[in-house]
Order: structure tokens, then C-alpha cells, then sequence
């Protein structure tokens, strides 16, 4: 792309090969090995023509979390979303068979449908032009004498679906290879530490607005290394001894022992579930199991600009009540763990955004630790390559 990143001394300093396009500065002290690799350059971060190449180049080629797919069971069920910043609706349709399209009218672009609830047809508010739940317009007012107009000949554009793991996912690319086959392994490690995934149903939602770009918020979430620095109450919950990360094609797991004794999070007295669990998936849907009731937590990291990110917390638990001890928990997650972190990541954008800062150094463990940043690196990584593929593409 032709950016300039003055002031990446540190990775020239340190003698690292990127391996990738010369012309991408970006990746200038990016190693494959992570033992010998500087983090992607501070501009990733703070340059507002990266983060539009992201949205095309990540957000609209990817699998994007939806909802649970409890939220789209009953035939007539759906639900509106942005994705990428694109209007999207995903229904169940009278044959029982998911779809997804632009919430777009073919008549003006008006939104079809807002929110989430159950429908026979999808009617725009604008002028009442009516699609089935396949997409087809079935009615258009006043259109019978149009020349070369039949309804017939219109439908919603479609978006392409997936049930993944208990979770409803979209893409926008109707070409893109299911996520199932994408994922690998993923599947089938969420079905061992959460077997009950499918059956919990959601019960809170907590929402933030965070000063800082969203691979900083990645970045902190993949790595503990800052945690007995930075979060005292979270490692006398999770043995950290026990702590090991594994980087996956997409994805990357981040398990451990806890919830085993007391400690100065929360309550685990009743504790059925006694294992952090942990799954990052390509490129901003974070998954965690934490120690308690059969729970499952999804964190939807959201870009809105450069400096800016919207998070979602949803919890899915065995009821739609939480107990006292899942209230304690959220209580933790929300104003301990969450006001840690938001400090720790608009800080770094912070210092990212003056010339005191180009790169820094991976920290890595060879064994896997929780006290490695190999997960971070890893990350990094996929974003280089969505870069190298867009200036490919676009002739940058």
C-alpha cells in the first residue's frame, strides 16, 4: 500500500526477516518464529487507511458471530444485525431452513426488519413492498402496469448462514468455505469442554465502549502474560501453573485448571464447571467457559474506527435467571476484570498514538504458558496476511 512507518527501527534492530510482500511496510520485525518477532508496527493501530482496508479485507471476509441458535428455532424467527458494517437479517423460514440476506428493500434500500422477533413475511415500513422467508418479493403495490416488471424477478440479496457449534454465523461472501471446515478441530474441542453449549439459553449482556482499536483488545485478550501484574483477582482463580495456549489455522486455545478453591473473584463453592476454557476464533469472536454452572461466554469485539471499539458480553447459562453466584460472577467480569482491561488497552492506544512507540518484542514461551505471547503473534499474523491479500487484490 505504499504506507511509510518511520520509526520501525526496533525490527530493523533486531534483524528480523518479515517473509512477506516488501511493499507492505507494515510487516516490517515480523518473523514466522515467534521467539525472534516484533508485534505489527503501532500505525496498524492508529492509521485510519488501515482500518478501512480491515473492513473490507477482514470483516467482510470472515465468519461473523450472529446469536445463539436458540435465537432462530421457531420457524418465522429472526434477527437484524450490522456485519461489517452492512445491514443483515437471518431467518428460519416456514421450511425450517436458515437464511441470511442484506436487510435491503429492491424498491429504495430501506431496512426491512429491526431487532428480533418472529414473522410470516418480511414487509418494508418505507413503501410495503413484501418478501417471503426465502427472500422473494411475493407483493409491490401498484406495479402491476410497470413495463418489464414482474415480482417474480426480484429477490433479497443472500448472505450465507451456519450453525457452528451452538451459534449462528454469517458471511458475507456467499462463496466462502463453511466455517466448519475452516475451523478444524474447533468444533470438536467446544463440544468437549462445553457439551452442554446447545441447551443453555441467554440470560445477560453486558456492552462497552472502548477507547482503543480492536486488535488491541485481541491482543490483550490472547495474552496473560500481563495477568498477575494486572488482574491480582483473576489468578487466584485460575491455576496459572496449569495455564497452556495452543495456536490453531484460525483459532487459538487458551486452557487451564480453576475454580477449584476459594479466591477473591467470585463465589465457586457450587462449582460444577472447575476448568477456564478459552477459544479465540479469526478475526474478533472470543468464547469462554468460566468456573460455575454450565455457562458459555461470547465477547463480539466490534471496530467502529480507528480508535474505537464496541464490546458485547453475552451470557448463556442453564437459565435464563441468573443465580446468586452467576450474579457475583458477572458483578466480577463487569466491574473488576472489564475495567482492568479497558484501562490496559486505552492506555496502550494511548502511547501507540505518540513517537515514542513503534514495536514491541514478543515475549515467547516455548512451553505454551499462559505467560507467553505466542497467541498475540499468531494473530498478528492472520492480520498480515488479510493485508497482503487485499493490496494483492486491489493492486495497491
Amino acid at each position: 500500500m505504499g504506507f511509510d512507518v518511520e520509526g520501525s527501527r526496533h525490527g530493523a534492530d533486531a534483524g528480523v526477516d518479515s517473509g512477506f510482500d516488501p511493499d507492505i511496510d507494515i510487516a516490517i520485525g515480523y518473523a514466522a518464529d515467534p521467539a525472534a518477532s516484533m508485534s505489527l508496527h503501532a500505525s496498524a493501530y492508529t492509521d485510519p487507511q488501515w482500518f478501512d482496508v480491515e473492513r473490507e479485507a477482514v470483516f467482510s471476509r470472515t465468519w461473523q458471530w450472529l446469536c445463539h441458535a436458540e435465537k432462530l428455532r421457531q420457524p418465522g424467527s429472526y434477527i437484524a444485525a450490522e456485519v461489517a458494517g452492512q445491514p443483515i437479517v437471518a431467518v428460519k423460514d416456514h421450511q425450517g431452513q436458515l437464511r441470511a440476506f442484506y436487510n435491503v428493500c429492491q424498491h429504495r434500500a430501506h431496512h426491512l426488519l429491526e431487532g428480533e422477533g418472529v414473522t410470516r413475511a418480511m414487509v418494508c415500513p418505507y413503501h410495503g413492498w413484501t418478501y417471503d422467508l426465502s427472500g422473494q418479493l411475493v407483493a409491490a403495490r401498484k406495479t402491476r402496469h410497470l413495463v418489464d416488471f414482474s415480482v417474480d424477478d426480484v429477490c433479497l440479496d443472500e448472505v450465507k448462514i451456519e450453525v457452528f457449534a451452538g451459534f449462528v454465523y454469517v458471511h458475507l461472501d456467499t462463496t466462502a468455505p463453511s466455517l466448519a471446515e475452516q475451523s478444524g478441530d474447533l468444533g470438536a474441542e467446544i463440544a468437549r469442554w462445553a457439551p452442554d453449549v446447545e441447551e443453555l439459553t441467554f440470560a445477560h449482556r453486558l456492552t462497552y465502549d472502548i477507547a482503543s482499536n480492536w486488535k488491541n483488545v485481541i491482543d490483550n485478550f490472547l495474552e496473560c502474560y500481563h495477568c498477575h501484574t494486572a488482574h491480582k483477582d483473576f489468578v487466584s482463580l485460575v491455576d496459572m501453573d496449569s495455564y497452556r495456549v495452543t495456536t490453531h489455522g484460525i483459532y487459538s486455545s487458551h486452557m487451564a485448571r480453576a475454580g477449584t478453591s476459594a479466591n477473591s473473584a467470585y463465589d465457586v463453592s457450587g462449582a460444577t464447571v472447575t476448568d477456564h476454557a478459552v477459544w479465540w476464533l479469526w478475526p474478533n469472536t472470543c468464547m469462554m467457559r468460566y468456573p460455575g454452572r454450565g455457562n458459555f461466554i461470547v465477547l463480539q469485539v466490534v471496530p467502529v474506527g480507528p480508535g474505537r471499539t464496541l464490546e458485547t458480553y453475552d451470557f448463556f447459562l442453564e437459565t435464563a435467571a441468573p443465580n446468586d453466584a452467576e450474579l457475583e460472577a458477572i458483578r466480577y467480569l463487569d466491574e473488576v476484570l472489564q475495567v482492568e482491561d479497558i484501562g490496559l488497552v486505552e492506555s496502550v492506544q494511548r502511547g501507540m498514538a505518540t513517537p515514542a512507540f513503534a514495536q514491541g518484542r514478543i515475549v515467547h514461551d516455548p512451553a505454551g504458558s499462559g505467560l507467553s505471547e505466542h497467541a498475540l503473534h499468531h494473530f498478528h499474523g492472520l492480520v498480515l496476511d488479510a493485508y497482503r491479500r487485499s493490496t494483492t487484490r486491489l493492486g495497491r
